[in-house]
């Protein structure tokens, strides 16, 4: 199957099952789903997680338990800026800067509780947690469509923030969990650990992960839309 119909068959799935939690569809996003927050406790059992000062995550609905876990723990949360838009294109929630770890993470307050900070501030990433709308156990992901989850892992790279040794992880209903085979492409960053409100998956995939940005897959206008590309051309 290609990606899109894969995407399809998650979304209508999780939606038709009585899975899908709010926001409402299901449909176009990262989805949120019942359990998450076992699945964020799963993760947070898991040496990847125990090892990590500091994670880089998404700001979508289901790993919101993952981002407050984190905090409430002493972890600083990095996530990016929308579309990476900015040169000070990380948004920085500092445990020790925070009074209300509830509200802090979420999509509504961050920006008041976050401190936009450029790459040259962020001392390092230790584990990086990615939404996803289907994964297997190989370690294949696939996101919403737009890309930008594999660009922003391929930034970090660029800007030796993370390696090949950096956990990367994703929380998922095991509904997300998929049989269906898909083409990886050489953007695609593998999961390491795939973690379900009933499980961990170790992959051990087999797939590389980008070492960089693959330049000849961005045109000149994406380019000068996103500030730290533009500068590291």
């Amino acid at each position: 199957m290609d990606k899109d119909a894969v995407r399809e068959a998650v979304w209508d799935e999780l939606e038709d099952s009585g899975v899908a939690r709010f926001p409402f569809p299901p449909h176009d996003r990262i989805p949120n789903f019942a359990g998450a927050a076992d699945a964020a406790e799963r993760l947070a059992g898991t040496d990847a997680w125990e090892r990590a000062d500091a994670i880089k995550a998404n700001p979508d609905a289901p790993q919101l338990p993952v981002r407050r876990r984190a905090l409430r723990e002493g972890k600083t949360v990095y996530m990016a800026v929308p579309r990476l838009r900015e040169a000070e294109c990380f948004l920085e929630l500092d445990p020790a800067e925070i009074d209300d770890v509830e509200s802090a993470p979420t999509v509504s307050s961050m920006d008041e509780y976050g401190r936009q900070v450029g790459p040259e501030d962020v001392e390092s990433v230790d584990l990086i947690v990615s939404g996803s709308v289907a994964v297997d156990e190989d370690g294949a992901r696939i996101g919403k469509g737009e890309g930008f989850s594999d660009l922003e892992y391929a930034v970090l790279r660029e800007l030796d923030l993370v390696d090949d040794e950096t956990p990367v992880v994703t929380t998922v209903h095991e509904r997300q969990v998929r049989e269906e085979e898909w083409t990886v492409d050489d953007h695609d960053v593998p999961m390491d650990l795939l973690v379900t409100p009933e499980r961990v998956v170790e992959t051990g995939t087999p797939y590389e992960r980008p070492a960089g940005v693959d330049w000849d897959l961005l045109d000149e206008e994406r380019i000068e839309e996103i500030p730290v590309l533009a500068e590291r051309r």
